[in-house]
């Protein structure tokens, strides 16, 4: 089997041998491919078969046959169809379908097919070019199959008739043309000459003309082209001869060369052209028409008066539509028979800025994410313009302050890369305007826009609106009830931005945290789930954590220091007289000898409570019947006095009733009952003798108790000094442990005649933050120095002269 050798193909025997098929596929490559500034170039020959082999473009553009399906390896042609196909199982260019050089780039000099090859992960976008080879399947074609030629018996010798030549519709050798004319006597062939413009193709008369003798004459024009193997046209050629009108019509000249702008409005003056005639009369009378043989172009864009000689235009003339139009004109005069004259016209149309550039987005890459590396690609823009020159000479711009820039990748094409760091929580979403300007004066432009979307990533943690924050409850609230709500905002979005809510989970004391407290996972809220004792935990410190959704989820933890605020929940609790004593009635001997104002019983109590709540006083009730005690009770001391001197009217057995209550809303109250026995004068000396042994005895005791309370008192700041140390000690060398908080020491009171302390509380106060050791309060109450005169009337000792030592 032989091929003819046209860009691609090439005509080899199946015979020959193995070496001869080598060299011919060595040459085939190697007039194939052609690497040069990131573009493939192959060729094919026009009217290939289908399934004509194009090139490897796989392998040449550096591609692996398995990557093409996953990287969705598509081919693009713009306005091209289907004409060529990629077989993605083997990486083979291919002719799809029928390739008409003529009919996609008519009778340009360079045809070929622009093909944009695309693949993802990552985008990438490659730029063949494949030519197209003409053949020579387009035969030379005259205008008609028979001309009819008018002349004049009288023409003389060398007259020359124009001839409107063929057309071939290839280009190169294949549309190189050559005419030949049948044997005639009469007429020879004036061929065209390529170096002068001016020469046409016609007749010329060799012989005089004679009607008598031969009236018409019949020729035969026939035309060949330059392919291999050649292929010709032909049209008849009537010659009839006329008598009389022997002088023809004249133009000054037989080639006006004209230049006219494009877009120019209809009616404007293209040329005026002028022909003279020798003869008189109707044989000099000439009228102008365009040539039978013009094109249909020519005839819908331009018109010419038949009297003036005046060329018009009449249709849109546009410069992308043709360059140039060739105008044949003849001047006929009216003799009989009328004679003509021939002339061309070549109009060269200019360029005008009259087109947009135009914008075209492929393959946008959205949303992108917010954390997207620099030069990431989001999209790839095709630019192009149909004017020349400057006029089609088109820069792209990017619209201000959007993190984005072109770059050129190739002719008219750029892509749209990510030039600085994105962050979704600051703008979310860009509107970027591109611009197309041409080189024109003044210049064209187009603006197109693209909506880039920023896809959140999971960069920011749920932030409280403070580290810490202070919650009061009052104690004995109800179970379940809610104390608080914590909330976090997260700048991400979606997921991202879904914040749950949970207890940093520790041990309070020997129970753990999540049995005081809860928080609801959406809402943030905190609730207790248990009464809280003020006498029991003062202070409750616990952490809450805020997580969002995102992956890997973020977080960040908040604190929370509960404080249970006191209530008037416990009543003043009774002392015993003394060491060893019961609770009781308090019996008491005095002597009715004893003066006004004698201290003869003092009633002692205590309050769980603290502030107000834990502040007594002490009131005598009136005695039965009426009658006007005695005896008198200090309000803030709870010393029982004498009012006066005591005689043989007061009865021996006196019960005094005194009621002790706290300051507390509402106030709570505690009954002490004394019984004071009077002894007679003569038995004073006995009576005094055993008061003042209890009374040294008391004052012994109490001695012995405030020494008691200085030494317990150093030995616990001793001790809670070594334990800060040892504490800061552990902190340093291991994580901390929890706080635990132990029940309290009982209730120490020291009673004086200056006043009384104790400690605040029957229990230690537990101060629970999970750092450190539980503290003890010692309350320090303001003494009542009674004056000489009624103990009642001194002032209790207000809350703000209470002080706390820590202990």
């Amino acid at each position: 089997m032989r091929t003819k050798h046209c860009g691609l193909e090439m005509e080899f025997s199946w015979g020959i041998g193995q070496e001869y098929r080598r060299l011919l596929l060595s040459l085939l490559f190697l007039a194939t491919w052609e690497a040069g500034s990131g573009q493939v170039h192959y060729s094919v020959p026009e009217e290939a078969k289908h399934g004509t082999f194009v090139g490897r473009i796989a392998q040449d553009l550096g591609l692996e046959l398995a990557e093409l399906v996953p990287r969705l390896f598509r081919v693009a042609s713009k306005g091209r169809g289907d004409l060529l196909e990629v077989n993605l199982q083997n990486g083979i260019l291919f002719v799809n379908s029928r390739i008409d050089r003529e009919e996609l780039c008519g009778r340009s000099a360079e045809c070929s097919i622009h093909l944009e090859v695309i693949v993802d992960r990552p985008l990438q976008v490659f730029h063949v070019e494949v030519e197209v080879k003409d053949i020579n399947d387009n035969p030379p074609v005259f205008p008609g199959t028979q001309k009819n030629l008018f002349m004049a018996e009288s023409r003389p010798l060398d007259s020359r008739f124009p001839l409107e030549g063929a057309s071939d519709a290839d280009i190169g050798a294949n549309a190189l043309l050559t005419y030949t004319l049948s044997p005639s006597e009469y007429f020879s062939l004036e061929k065209p000459s390529y170096e002068e413009r001016v020469k046409r193709l016609g007749l010329v008369l060799r012989k005089p003309l004679d009607r008598e003798e031969a009236p018409e004459i019949f020729l035969v024009l026939t035309a060949s082209d330059g392919g291999k193997p050649e292929l010709t046209g032909t049209v008849q050629l009537l010659v009839k001869v006329l008598d009389a009108n022997d002088n023809a019509p004249a133009f000054d000249r037989t080639l006006y060369e004209v230049k006219l702008l494009e877009n120019v409005p209809n009616g404007t003056l293209v040329i005026k052209l002028n022909a003279s005639d020798l003869d008189e009369g109707l044989n000099g009378n000439i009228t102008y028409s365009f040539s039978t043989d013009i094109l249909p172009n020519v005839k819908s864009k331009f018109y010419i008066d038949p009297i003036t000689g005046e060329i018009m235009v009449k249709g849109y003339i546009d410069f992308e539509e043709s360059k140039s139009y060739e105008i044949l004109v003849e001047g006929i005069d009216k003799g009989q028979p009328p004679l003509s004259g021939h002339c061309t016209v070549m109009v060269e149309v200019g360029d005008t800025n009259d087109n947009v550039p135009v914008m075209e987005f492929k393959s946008l890459s959205l949303p992108i994410r917010e954390d997207a590396p620099l030069g990431t690609v989001i999209a790839l823009i095709s630019v192009s313009d149909l004017d020349s020159s400057v006029n089609g000479q088109v820069t792209c711009t990017l619209s201000p302050s959007v993190p984005f820039r072109l770059v050129s990748t190739f002719k008219n094409y750029y892509s749209l890369v990510l030039d600085s760091a994105l962050d979704r929580e600051s703008v979310a979403n860009y509107e970027v305007g591109v611009t197309a300007r041409d080189g024109g004066s003044p210049s064209l432009s187009a603006t197109a826009s693209v909506s880039v979307e920023v896809a959140d990533v999971n960069d920011n943690a749920p932030a409280f609106a403070q580290p810490e924050y202070t919650v009061l409850v009052k104690e004995n609230n109800p179970p379940g009830c809610h104390i608080f709500t914590v909330s976090a905002r997260d700048a991400d979005a979606q997921e991202n931005a879904l914040v749950s809510y949970s207890l940093v989970e520790r041990r309070v004391g020997e129970r753990a945290l999540s049995s005081y407290v809860s928080v609801h996972a959406e809402s943030g809220k905190v609730y207790a789930l248990q009464p809280l004792d003020h006498e029991e935990l003062e202070l409750l410190q616990f952490q809450v954590s805020a997580r969002d959704a995102g992956v890997p989820p973020l977080g960040s933890n908040v604190t929370l220091q509960v404080f249970v605020l006191d209530e008037n929940d416990n009543a003043p609790a009774l002392l015993p007289p003394g060491p060893g004593g019961g609770a009781g009635a308090l019996s008491q001997l005095v002597a009715r000898s004893v003066g006004a104002g004698h201290v003869v019983a003092k009633v002692r109590a205590v309050d769980a409570d603290s502030g107000y709540n834990a502040w007594l006083s002490y009131e005598l009730q009136p005695a039965a019947g009426g009658a006007r005690s005695p005896f008198r009770v200090g309000l803030y001391t709870g010393e029982i006095s004498t009012t006066r001197a005591l005689d043989e009217a007061d009865a021996p057995r006196q019960r005094l009733l005194v009621l002790v209550k706290d300051h507390g809303e509402p106030a709570l109250t505690a009954t002490a009952t004394l019984l004071l026995s009077l002894e007679d004068s003569g038995q004073a000396p006995k009576a005094s003798s055993r008061a003042s042994t209890g009374a040294a005895g008391a004052e012994a005791a109490l001695v012995d108790v405030n020494v008691y309370l200085i030494i317990a008192i150093c030995a616990v700041s001793s001790l809670l000094v070594l334990t800060l140390l040892l504490y800061t000690a552990l902190r340093c060398s291991a994580p901390p442990s929890e706080g635990a908080c132990g029940p309290g020491k009982p209730t120490l009171v020291c009673s004086s005649a200056v006043g009384s302390w104790s400690y605040s509380q029957q229990r230690r106060q537990r101060v629970c933050s999970g750092e450190g050791p539980p503290k003890a309060d010692l309350m320090a109450f303001s003494p009542s120095v009674p004056d000489s005169g009624d103990r009642e009337d001194q002032q209790p000792a207000t809350e703000d002269s209470l002080s706390k030592v820590s202990v």
